[in-house]
């Protein structure tokens, strides 16, 4: 395909969609403009019969009120009321009691001085209803009762009783609710209609009035403009496909004459350039401006491939505040910074839910054996101390007794020292050395540097600083050959810091087995959000371990 007929083809395509674009959003913006004022021309004119027939019935019950007459003026042979109505005065509507259902509204009065009983002439709401300016050929108003029956003569079937009609319109059940309906509705005639409606606001009358008109009518003017609109997008398209055909023209002779010039310059004629100069000044700077964009396509390309190779500390400048592919790299440089960095959070978190999870196990182990077996045992000692009435025996249980429940005191230290809960980390360290100095030629110094009182050490960190350096002591006596150990725990106002030395014979961290538990102290002060450093040089190994103080 020419590139003269592929512009044609786009050109005059995006021509006609702006063409039926713009067609129909002014079909839409009038259709909606005519809507609107339909709806607001039918409410007022609901609004204005609406507050005639309540002026009217008022009016008349007012004066039927004043009256001292009391005669009926109802036909008892074809309007029959229960007594519920005759003893309630207020403002009826007796249609359903009607024989022939002919809408009827009546007045009942009950007094000291009798019941008195009126009908409403219907003319005179009739004449009200049936008022027509502004309504057009098709629109009407009419009143529907609570039982969604017609309460008024409809000017489409004037020989039917209006009772016989029905309307089922979902504003006329909002309009019952006092919620004034608007919009397109199926009328009692199932033809669509604009229709608006209200409630006569009478106490006891429970009618809606509906003013409405025939979307048919309506739009007219809406089939009109859509014929308009067509001859009009035709002619424009027709006009645009020959200035199209024109404008190609002046585009694509410079592209043909820069094409016979690179053809000559490809052949290796390179004198031959006097019409690709003269006529491509414009040419050369679009061969300029591709140079350009090669360079940085070529920057944003690497920069790309570094983010595919997760090197996400790469950097890269923007070519021009409108460099939208540069900042689309750098939204998803962040965008996978910020993914790692969730991540890794995630990891931490788990790990730290997993290690919590393990510690309150054993606290609670740790609680069963203090709190569930010692006292047993303790009662067991009392037993044996009180009943056993053979010295040697007695003397022999006790101290197996007195065993077990060391053995047990020792288990349950293991598990969870419930010093770190009574008195800290620093108590709970220096009994722990104290106990393990009871058993190792090596020399161990402690120096505890935390606050006594309000230490800012959370349970969780204390918990952690005490597992890391047991681990630590552990690995000191079971594989560094350490003669000397040092540890000092201190506490700051923004950390916490744990350093801690043996004279060891060291280790390779690129070769250290998982089983000297390495791999456990890291985890539990990355758990932490703490930092370690750690030298593992012959005679002078070393952990220094800091904690943030958590707020």
């Amino acid at each position: 395909m020419s590139i003269r007929a592929l512009i044609l083809i786009i050109i005059n395509s995006l021509i006609a969609m702006v063409i039926a674009l713009l067609s129909f959003s002014s079909y839409k913006e009038f259709s909606n403009v005519l809507n609107d004022r339909v709806l607001q021309q039918l409410n007022s004119i609901k609004t204005l019969k609406k507050n005639q027939i309540e002026h009217l019935i008022k009016s008349e019950w007012e004066k039927f009120e004043s009256a001292d007459l009391y005669h009926q003026n109802i036909d008892s042979t074809v309007l029959i009321l229960p007594d519920s109505i005759k003893n309630r005065s207020g403002i009826h509507d007796f249609t359903a009691y009607h024989l022939d259902k002919k809408t009827t509204i009546g007045f009942v009065s009950k007094s000291k001085k009798g019941t008195k009983i009126k009908i409403l002439e219907y003319n005179k709401i009739k004449n009200i209803l049936f008022e027509r300016t502004g309504m057009g050929n098709s629109g009407e108003s009419y009143l529907v009762g609570k039982d969604f029956n017609l309460r008024s003569q409809s000017r489409f079937y004037p020989d039917k009783t209006p009772y016989a009609l029905s309307v089922k319109a979902e504003n006329v059940a909002k309009a019952f609710k006092g919620i004034k309906g608007r919009g397109v509705f199926e009328d009692y005639r199932g033809i669509d209609v604009y229709s608006v409606s209200g409630l006569i606001e009478i106490p006891n009358l429970n009618m809606v009035i509906l003013s409405e008109i025939d979307v048919d009518e309506v739009t007219i003017p809406l089939k009109k403009l859509k014929e308009r609109l067509v001859g009009l997008t035709l002619a424009i398209f027709l006009l645009a496909v020959i200035i199209s055909l024109f404008l190609t023209r002046i585009i694509t002779n410079p592209i043909k004459n820069m094409q016979k010039s690179l053809r000559i310059m490809a052949e290796g004629d390179y004198n031959q350039t006097n019409e690709f100069i003269k006529n491509s000044n414009e040419i050369a700077e679009m061969f300029e401006a591709l140079a350009n964009l090669k360079v940085a396509l070529q920057g944003a390309v690497q920069f790309a491939n570094d983010i595919g190779l997760m090197n996400l500390n790469t950097d890269y400048q923007l070519k021009s505040p409108n460099d939208l592919l540069g900042k689309s790299l750098l939204a998803m440089r962040d965008k996978l910074i910020e993914f790692r960095n969730n991540e890794e959070n995630t990891r931490i978190n788990s790990k730290r839910m997993l290690v919590n999870s393990l510690e309150n196990e054993r606290r609670r182990l740790s609680r069963e054996l203090h709190d569930g077996v010692g006292p047993y045992l303790t009662s067991l000692k009392h037993y044996i101390e009180n009943k056993v009435e053979n010295e040697l025996m007695k003397t022999e249980m006790k101290k197996i007794v007195d065993d077990t429940i060391a053995e047990i005191r020792l288990m349950s230290n293991a598990l969870m020292p419930s010093s770190i809960d009574d008195f800290g980390i620093g108590v709970t360290l220096t009994n722990f050395i104290e106990s393990v100095k009871k058993s190792t030629t090596i020399t161990i110094e402690y120096e505890d540097l935390t606050l006594q009182d309000n230490s800012k050490i959370t349970n969780h960190q204390a918990i952690n600083l005490f597992r890391i350096s047991k681990e630590l002591i552990n690995n000191s006596l079971k594989h560094a050959k350490a003669k000397n150990i040092r540890i000092t725990l201190s506490e700051f106002d923004d950390f916490i810091s744990l350093f801690y030395f043996d004279d060891g014979i060291g280790f390779e961290m690129s070769t250290v087995k998982l089983g000297l538990g390495i791999n456990n102290i890291k985890e539990r002060v990355e758990i932490c959000n703490g930092k370690i450093e750690i030298n593992a040089t012959p005679g002078k190994t070393t952990f220094e371990i800091e904690l943030p103080v958590e707020l």
